[in-house]
């Protein structure tokens, strides 16, 4: 992270143990990935915050530097507002200048970071280092993000799904999946009954969804994604027949469910069972699912 301060000097942030701390590669726009070193809840952040080069025979003068470990919501509808749900701040160097290269440590300890990082369609979570060099025309700021998971207790109730599709004489399914929140490396279980099919179906698909949702009233937005689509059968049904579904969710980009962060967003994944007829009509049943990340699982993000 290289800031150039016209001839003058150059900053540069570094945090403690970042060669050896594990990498996120996360999403950061449609088609973009970036590395990004991870942190957990209560864990300290600490680093090099300023290492500010001064070039040979110049000096910097400033009205202090400052050091912010932030954690911030931003909406991309409301992008000249970032939301920030945590700030720290520590003085690293009261008003003066620089006329040699300095280097400025600080600590943040056992910083409490109660959402997970996340960056989706239409927001985007984030935690950062910031460092500002105050000056009386422009102040210089330098920023440097980190990532963040955070870890659930498996739940102690975890109750399957069972339900019916049905249109009155024509068809009648019922479907069940083994539990009704699963982690992110879990396996859905489940089976689809067929009772009553007079109706001639082509096939049969089960989908992922997600579902994020952010801002309120006239300013909500809904974004639905399709996380993964396959056929689970191909040609009619006999009645009583029954499909086994077996789905493993470890090969998928899933993020943990996020309900009402902040009052600010959501992100809620559903089974979205779809049966196409001959003539391509289309009956879905749709259930929400609940995913959480438990301790050792994959270091991929979104």
């Amino acid at each position: 992270s290289f800031f150039g301060l016209g001839t003058t000097a150059d900053v540069e942030i570094g945090l403690n143990g970042e060669d050896t701390r594990k990498k996120i590669e996360a999403k950061i726009d449609k088609d973009k990935k970036a590395m990004y070193p991870l942190y957990f809840d209560g864990e300290s952040v600490s680093g090099k915050a300023v290492q500010v080069r001064i070039r040979e025979g110049k000096r910097l003068e400033h009205l202090g530097i400052k050091v912010e470990f932030v954690g911030q919501i931003q909406l991309f509808y409301d992008r000249g507002n970032h939301y920030e749900f945590l700030s720290l701040s520590q003085e690293l160097a009261a008003p003066g200048e620089l006329r040699s290269s300095t280097t400025f440590d600080f600590e943040f300890k056992n910083v409490e970071k109660q959402y997970e990082s996340y960056s989706g369609i239409n927001v985007k979570l984030r935690y950062l280092v910031r460092v500002t060099i105050s000056r009386r025309i422009t102040a210089i700021v330098q920023e440097k993000d980190v990532w963040v998971y955070s870890y659930r207790m498996p739940p102690e109730v975890n109750n399957g799904i069972k339900m019916e599709v049905g249109i009155e004489d024509c068809l009648h399914i019922e479907f069940e999946y083994n539990k009704s929140k699963y982690h992110l490396r879990d396996v859905i279980v489940g089976k689809i009954y067929f009772l009553l099919v007079r109706i001639k179906i082509k096939n049969m698909e089960l989908s992922i969804i997600r579902r994020e949702t952010c801002g309120a009233g006239s300013n909500q937005y809904n974004e639905s994604e399709t996380i993964t689509k396959f056929e689970i059968m191909d040609g009619a049904p006999a009645r009583g027949e029954t499909i086994p579904i077996r789905l493993f969710l470890s090969g998928f980009e899933l993020t943990p469910t996020f309900r009402d962060v902040n009052k600010k967003f959501s992100a809620r994944y559903y089974l979205n069972l779809v049966l196409i007829d001959e003539e391509n009509r289309r009956y879905f049943k749709q259930q929400e699912i609940t995913v959480y990340r438990i301790q050792g699982q994959s270091f991929n993000a979104r």
